[in-house]
């Protein structure tokens, strides 16, 4: 068990819904990226998704994809990455899952990415190019650490496949509400509800939503039949629109924060 697993744990017992928060790792820059990482906690957030950049990241919008390149136009690695997150775990606890693609981890070393993980206090992996059937090297070194392998259910996945993705994933069961890139949207697709109901039969691993969802409304409906909401875009644009401003980018992060986490642990 690790801190995702104690986290939803902690939650169910007080019949709270998990709030999980993305943020590209780097944007604007490393240090400011601890300091959102301490506000999105103290704002209520259960779980922070952060953001490896990468060139040519396929599931995001164009919200995520420019953080990604601003990013890396400054010159953030992997290696920084886990520097910062060593230094992180000095001052929090907070379940931290990497959300990134396989070629950095390819190039990075399978065996010595997991163990990186292990040691900086990394407690996830998500990766959206990386299908269960091609993964069994990462599961592998993942399940010795106990870093969890979080695989990504579609609204087009077929009950057998979702099966395979249970079985497969550790920490949550990731499903993506609609088809697409990431970024925000007026109105999700009604077979949501459905969809993670079916999801949910299959397993007692929680099950979090992403994509699309960006206000208070939407996190409380999708918190109503989930057992995570998660919300990356609408905090990414608030970030980018503010990187001149650290102390106004942090305050303005936080305050949205606060508005979805009281919407998401609501009764």
């Amino acid at each position: 068990m690790n801190r995702i697993d104690e986290k939803f744990r902690a939650l169910k017992k007080q019949k709270r819904k998990a709030f999980i928060a993305y943020i590209t790792a780097g944007d604007p820059n490393l240090s400011v990226t601890k300091k959102i990482v301490l506000s999105l906690e103290g704002a209520g957030v259960d779980i922070i998704e952060l953001g490896v950049p990468f060139s040519d990241p396929i599931a995001d919008g164009p919200t995520i994809q420019a953080a990604s390149h601003r990013t890396l136009a400054g010159g953030v690695t992997l290696k920084k990455i886990f520097s910062m997150m060593g230094a992180l775990r000095k001052a929090t606890q907070i379940p931290i899952a990497f959300m990134t693609y396989y070629n950095p981890i390819l190039k990075y070393g399978v065996e010595k990415f997991v163990k990186s993980c292990e040691y900086n206090g990394v407690d996830g992996v998500i990766i959206p190019d990386l299908p269960y059937e091609e993964a069994k090297d990462l599961i592998r070194c993942a399940r010795r650490v106990k870093v969890a392998t979080i695989f990504l259910a579609a609204p087009t996945s077929t009950k057998r496949r979702i099966k395979d993705i249970v079985k497969n994933s550790t920490g949550f069961i990731y499903y993506v509400s609609l088809t697409g890139v990431t970024g925000p949207r007026k109105k999700l697709p009604p077979e949501v509800a459905s969809n993670v109901r079916t999801i949910k039969f299959m397993t007692r691993k929680p099950v979090a939503v992403g994509f699309g969802i960006s206000a208070p409304g939407q996190a409380r409906s999708i918190a109503r039949i989930a057992d995570g909401v998660i919300v990356g875009s609408a905090i990414v644009k608030i970030i980018a629109d503010n990187q001149k401003n650290n102390k106004a980018l942090i305050s303005k992060v936080s305050n949205f924060a606060i508005n979805l986490a009281g919407a998401i642990h609501s009764d």
